[in-house]
């Protein structure tokens, strides 16, 4: 699979993008960024987005590519998530007063978006991947996504701080060739970082240590708050144990 980097960050300037994967030019995950990031071609050319969860940073650009789409006469979009994290965004977003909706436009038979409902840890085909969604710990519910192609795998934890579940399920999956994993304050800041449901590298290396190859696996760290990136940046490179990496924006990964 051929991950490239959209947005990566926690949050908007002109030199950070809010949270856009897209692996292969088919699916994506997240749409923080999709539309300010990429070519109207490769918006076009997208099959499917995965949602981790409904805060804007995360679908903010859901609105803009469903529009671009449209005028473009593209196939339905799918938009995948949780039935919850989906009739959120039937109900604030696509609601015809936010934005117009778009799985009736330019008709009911022959929509822009689609809405398709994962069950929590049900795996599910979705083209070419095997998609399963695993709770994490935000704020609201929130979705890591562990994601297959022809027998290998990724993963992405979504926003969260420290969890469990996530880490048996990473633990019990085969051929995981890297995880995408969020880090947002510095460790100063874990009283916010806790309210918010974000990690800070301390708790981010502590979490780590509950995967049992954490040496071997590149973890690839996204959602940096970019008053803090520097900050942040420092202190991760001094976690021992783990093979980090600090996502930049148009990054290229073959995983």
């Amino acid at each position: 699979m051929r991950l490239h980097v959209i947005g990566c960050h926690g949050g908007e300037t002109p030199k950070h993008k809010t949270s856009a994967f897209v692996l292969d030019g088919k699916l994506a995950i997240d749409a923080g960024s999709l539309t300010s990031g990429m070519s109207l071609k490769d918006q076009c050319a997208l099959e499917a987005v995965l949602v981790s969860h409904a805060h804007l940073d995360h679908i903010r650009d859901l609105a803009t590519i469903a529009d671009n789409r449209l005028q473009h006469g593209s196939p339905p979009l799918l938009v995948i998530g949780t039935k919850w994290t989906l009739g959120v965004l039937r109900k604030h977003f696509f609601n015809g007063l936010v934005w117009p909706d778009f799985s009736a436009l330019p008709t009911k038979a022959h929509p822009t978006v689609k809405f398709l409902p994962l069950e929590i840890e049900k795996p599910t085909q979705i083209g070419d991947y095997l998609v399963r969604a695993i709770e994490v710990s935000h704020t609201i519910e929130t979705c890591a996504f562990v994601v297959e192609r022809a027998g290998q795998a990724i993963a992405y934890s979504g926003d969260t701080g420290p969890t469990e579940r996530f880490w048996k399920v990473l633990n019990a999956q085969k051929n995981l060739r890297a995880l995408l994993m969020e880090v947002s304050f510095p460790s100063h800041m874990h009283k916010l970082a806790k309210v918010s449901g974000h990690h800070t590298p301390d708790t981010l290396a502590k979490d780590l240590k509950k995967y049992k190859n954490s040496k071997e696996l590149p973890v690839l760290l996204y959602h940096i708050k970019p008053v803090f990136q520097a900050e942040v940046e420092k202190e991760c490179a001094k976690i021992k144990g783990a093979n980090l990496t600090v996502l930049k924006l148009r990054d290229e990964y073959i995983v």
